[in-house]
């Protein structure tokens, strides 16, 4: 939620300014006298906004015209509006960031119907005051009211007449679907390990069914899809439980609602996803297919854990417009998207994707296997679990409980005359010698495995048991990567002071050529005042080599790997990074802390 303070206005603009709901007339004439429109435009937007008579907010009406700004040309939309008239009347403006705003706190405050009429939305409420958002600066009658019922004063600010009143809806009505899921449930809460004995208190469980839980599991969904999550963390705590996105790889608390509450929404997603609803004891996966506003189809993968205080749900957001991407989409390098081309024309071996969880193996993956995928080409993938539905290829589940693992997957792949395997991940010794075999007879195989960066993946195969002749006979590359947070291009502003020195050093053994625009973030209502927006992919590729293969037969140090690996061409993930930062798309911070020392 961001809040700029306006300037003073003067005491002309106020006096001039009678109480009651604002003019659109009255507004068109001070944005003429200030200078912000042409007298030209001022004529023109009279002329058209007398024809007709409108209900229509004011300052909706005049960002429907596209007023441009005397200055630069620009429309005039409705933030700037928005803005404008705060800095005119003298009010803070705002622009309400849902993910800052105590939905629970906030309907406490005063009724849904008290809001609507007055058209003000509460948007923070502290010990000290109660901040409303407000469309009508000249209208307080509702303050003193307010004040009483608060018991504390209350701080008006202007914001977008259209977020009020999309807000507002929002707000209360989610309030209410919490409320009446509590009152159908009472306060039972999950069993915990510090289970309190309580006599004589209702254990009525919440439905999953129930309809209060089912709006407020829908709005959960929509609201993760507005505000770009890729993934939604339902935590039981000790007290109540914590919904939290995650957004460009950092998470924000959104809400607080009882431990009732909380586990009838796990209830009802696992119920929607096809899982056991009742076993609560063991970790469990699903899936559920929903659609966004837009209509497009988005794919989640659930996932959940017992915890100490009841069971913990984390949904992953496959959004069809981040999963699948061109390469040249995913932060390849020219340098490294030519060298990962060559790689994966390749008729047979082994291609192995690295690095931490959510550093975007998946997404490298599927976007790399749907570039294979023509219509000659049989692949076949076995993953734990499938991560996302794709058409194009043939996917199948590993089921522990029915003892097909990954190497019985891959086993039986083999029997049905793939061209290109994928293995969702290389974990134990059985998988890896499946996945060689499977080279060794003609195919192409990826898969993924868990290290810090590319060279450190052949003596990780070595240490489970792979030895050097079958590594050398199969393998082709390593791609390890990392996600970095991209600058928000709204409001990133060139940074003359980020030393040169400081990027230098970050990359020491290696130097930098080339020209160096270094960017800083700002923050702005677009990237919700963090200055960044978007994540992107830094590469580090091994390729092998005939020197590199003498050198894995030789029971080689990862150092000499190392050094071998990049006489071949391969740049470490840390000088990608740096690459980014003197194109001014992130910042050294970001670089230093997702990548590995050089």
């Amino acid at each position: 939620m961001t809040t700029t303070t306006a300037h003073d206005p003067t005491p002309a603009a106020l006096g001039a300014a009678p109480p009651g709901p604002l003019d659109w007339r009255r507004i068109v004439d001070w944005l003429h006298a200030d200078g912000v429109i042409a007298p030209e435009e001022a004529q023109r937007t009279i002329a058209r906004c007398s024809q007709a008579e409108s209900r229509q907010h004011p300052l909706v009406r005049l960002a429907s015209v596209a007023m441009s700004r005397a200055v630069d040309g620009k429309p005039l939309d409705i933030e700037m509006l928005t803005q404008y008239l705060a800095e005119r009347v003298g009010l803070p403006y705002l622009r309400i960031d849902p993910l800052r705003v105590d939905v629970g706190k906030v309907a406490d405050t005063m009724s849904a119907s008290y809001a609507e009429r007055h058209k003000v939305l509460p948007v923070q409420v502290t010990t000290k005051e109660v901040v409303v958002a407000t469309a009508e600066p000249f209208i307080d009658d509702w303050v003193a009211e307010v004040e009483r019922q608060a018991k504390r004063p209350v701080r008006r600010v202007v914001a977008n007449p259209q977020d009020i009143q999309r807000y507002t809806a929002e707000f209360f009505a989610l309030a209410k679907s919490v409320r009446a899921a509590q009152k159908a449930g009472g306060s039972a809460g999950a069993s915990s390990f510090e289970q309190l004995v309580e006599l004589g208190r209702s254990n009525k469980q919440l439905d999953a069914n129930d309809q209060g839980v089912v709006k407020v599991v829908d709005w959960l969904w929509q609201y993760a899809f507005d505000q770009r999550a890729s993934d939604i963390h339902l935590e039981p705590r000790r007290e109540q439980g914590v919904i939290r996105f995650r957004i460009d790889g950092v998470l924000h608390p959104v809400y607080q609602m009882p431990l009732g509450v909380m586990n009838a929404m796990v209830a009802r997603v696992k119920l929607l996803g096809r899982m056991d609803v009742v076993e609560k004891r063991r970790p469990q996966d699903g899936r559920i297919k929903t659609r966004n506003q837009r209509g497009d189809e988005v794919e989640m993968r659930l996932s959940t854990l017992p915890t100490a205080f009841g069971e913990k749900m984390v949904m992953r957001i496959f959004d069809p417009d981040t999963a699948v991407k061109d390469l040249d989409a995913l932060g390849f390098s020219p340098h490294d998207a030519q060298r990962w081309e060559g790689l994966i024309r390749r008729p047979h071996g082994v291609i192995l994707v690295t690095g931490p969880t959510g550093s975007g193996k998946t997404t490298t993956l599927y976007s790399t296997l749907k570039r294979v995928a023509t219509e000659e080409v049989n692949v076949s993938t076995v993953e734990d679990p499938i991560e996302m539905i794709e058409p194009s290829f043939n996917q199948t589940q590993v089921q522990p409980q029915l003892d097909f693992s990954f190497a019985e997957g891959v086993r039986a792949l083999l029997r049905q005359d793939p061209d290109i395997i994928m293995v969702g991940e290389i974990r134990d010794l059985e998988t890896a010698e499946m996945a060689v075999q499977a080279a060794l007879t003609g195919h192409l195989v990826f898969s993924t495995l868990h290290t810090n960066d590319a060279p450190s993946a052949v003596t990780r195969l070595m240490e489970l048991g792979i030895p050097p002749y079958l590594l050398n006979a199969t393998l082709l590359g390593v791609l390890a990567q990392r996600l970095v947070r991209t600058l928000c291009v709204q409001c990133k502003q060139p940074d003359p002071d980020a030393p040169l020195a400081a990027l230098t050093d970050a990359v020491k053994p290696w130097k930098l050529t080339g020209s160096y625009h270094p960017y800083k973030p700002v923050g702005c209502v677009d990237c919700r005042m963090t200055g960044f927006r978007g994540r992107m992919g830094l590469y580090e590729l091994l390729t092998v080599s005939e020197a590199l293969r003498d050198g894995i037969g030789g029971e080689p140090s990862l150092d000499a790997l190392r050094r071998r690996a990049v006489q071949d061409g391969m740049r470490p993930l840390r000088m990608a990074g740096a690459l980014r930062v003197a194109q001014g798309l992130t910042t050294l911070e970001e670089v230093i802390a997702a990548t590995p020392q050089p």
